[in-house]
């Protein structure tokens, strides 16, 4: 059973300091780590390595993009750690507007171990977010749904073997992953570049959402220079009361999004 869950946010990205760098993968919006970046991220492998052993993380999921895959990086190399892809935690871009394609959509675990060997790509993703974009609302409805699959999904898979496990992903997405596992919707939160939330499960816990305890939320004081850029949904931009919509990839607009929202049965579980 899951015990303990860390949840951390990727390090500070490149184009955030030089708007016009390039995509390592060649997916459009994957931008890498600034060195700030992956400092922060060798800071947070430290972190968890201070951890008692009973408490470290045994195991990565990470959103495929390629900065949260160099965050998990160091903390699989100094734990040694396999890393597991996720596409149920990657980013979260606001509704593509009408007639301009789709959003990016990662490789899979396959073909992005060319480029980060640690990753075990045995694991499947069980969620695939729209790559129409979404609101709000379905951002925390994504996340909850993934939840209320993967918990049980990676104790069906691996048994007692993984009693603590750590997500790394992005603002949004680390933000529902909290408001989820405290079914606390409302509760104001903003992240920072690897800041680590870390939850405990209730010993009397039946459910997944709102099935555990917060240690840490949000927490920067690992780091060297503690949190930066931090961010929550306040921040987004907003007209007549919803999300101002985004803009897809240039040459998908004929392209269908087939492969979107769950990929395992909740009754096989």
């Amino acid at each position: 059973m899951i015990e303990r869950i860390y949840i951390a946010r990727h390090g500070f990205r490149s184009n955030w300091i030089d708007p016009n760098c390039g995509s390592i993968t060649g997916l459009p919006r994957d931008q890498p780590l600034a060195a700030y970046g992956e400092a922060q991220a060798q800071e947070l492998a430290e972190y968890l390595q201070t951890l008692p052993e009973s408490k470290r993380p045994t195991a990565i999921f990470s959103s495929p993009y390629y900065r949260c895959l160099q965050t998990s990086l160091p903390v699989a190399r100094s734990l040694n750690l396999p890393i597991y892809v996720e596409h149920g935690i990657a980013e979260w871009y606001s509704p593509a507007a009408a007639g301009t394609g789709l959003h990016p959509r990662p490789m899979s675990a396959s073909d992005l171990k060319a480029y980060f060997p640690d990753i075990d790509p045995s694991w499947l993703s069980i969620w695939y977010a729209s790559r129409k974009g979404e609101n709000v609302e379905e951002i925390h409805a994504r996340v909850n749904g993934f939840l209320e699959l993967f918990v049980p999904e990676v104790e069906t898979r691996f048994k007692d073997k993984h009693r603590s496990i750590l997500l790394v992903s992005h603002a949004a997405t680390t933000i529902a992953l909290c408001k989820g596992l405290l079914a606390q919707p409302d509760m104001p939160l903003r992240v920072g570049c690897c800041s680590i939330s870390e939850f405990s499960r209730k010993l009397d816990a039946s459910r997944i959402l709102g099935g555990w305890n917060v240690e840490l939320l949000a927490d920067g004081t690992h780091l060297k220079d503690g949190t930066s850029r931090d961010w929550g949904f306040e921040d987004i931009k907003v007209a007549n009361g919803k999300v101002i919509d985004d803009v897809g990839i240039p040459g998908t607009e004929n392209i269908e999004d087939d492969l979107c929202g769950a990929q395992v049965q909740r009754s096989a579980l």
